[in-house]
């Protein structure tokens, strides 16, 4: 491998638009398993001051939570992904029943991106000798290896990142002292989501500073909420 190539490679590795479709549900997945599994744990805290409740609730809203989380990935990709195969299907047969319209379109999209008429005909001849259909897929249709949905990568994305997110509420659940317990699942939660967001930043190439605020700024707000509705509801102030 020459310096040209390995320049190149260095350039294509510091992109972080490859990552976009397995980052997005994964980091979803964890935020959704780390907040709503705490939210639910301190909501039954605030309103029962006995463990087993709150296990079995934060148990709950883990194993629901993920199963809902993979589901709901699966479906919705899939959903895109019968878009894009219809649109696939549409554009292989204009170019079977009119190949001349199909270039000329495919011309007007090199023309509309600053090519002279003449050169973007040319190019889109050229592209479409090699690879008709696959040239349109991609600069018609917007659609490439990168941005093409895969629904059950999503899934198993978004569906084992909540459960690694919902476990460590869980652990405090098990593990921390019942008088302080909303307390513990608060500031571990807002422990693991600044984490979260600052790794998520980090691995996508974003500021890890406005991560770390918008997480923390909505988590805080979702378990306070929580918290509220526990209070109002509290079986201990009833019995």
């Amino acid at each position: 491998m020459n310096k040209k190539t390995e320049s190149l490679d260095n350039y294509l590795e510091n992109h972080y638009i490859h990552k976009s479709n397995w980052l997005r549900a994964a980091v979803l997945g964890a935020n959704d398993g780390i907040l709503s599994t705490s939210s639910l744990a301190i909501g039954i805290a605030t309103a029962s001051h006995m463990r087993g409740p709150i296990i079995l609730a934060t148990l709950a809203g883990l194993v629901a939570g993920a199963l809902s989380m993979a589901a709901g990935e699966y479906v919705s990709v899939s959903s895109q992904t019968d878009v894009e195969k219809a649109d696939i299907e549409r554009e292989k047969k204009e170019l079977k029943d009119m190949p001349e319209i199909e270039l000329q379109r495919f011309a007007e999209i090199y023309e509309k991106r600053g090519l002279q008429k003449s050169t973007a005909l040319t190019v889109a001849k050229e592209l479409s000798k090699r690879d008709a259909l696959g040239a349109h897929i991609r600069d018609e249709l917007g659609i490439n290896e990168i941005s093409q949905a895969k629904p059950i990568q999503a899934a198993f994305a978004s569906g084992t990142a909540f459960t690694v997110g919902g476990i460590l509420p869980l652990f405090v659940s098990l593990f921390l002292p019942l008088e302080t317990i909303e307390y513990s699942l608060y500031g571990f939660a807002l422990f693991f989501l600044i984490i979260l967001g600052a790794v998520a930043a980090k691995t996508g190439g974003s500021s890890v500073r406005k991560a770390i605020i918008r997480i923390t700024f909505w988590g805080t707000v979702a378990m306070g909420l929580t918290a509220f509705v526990g209070y109002l509801f509290n079986v201990n102030a009833v019995q």
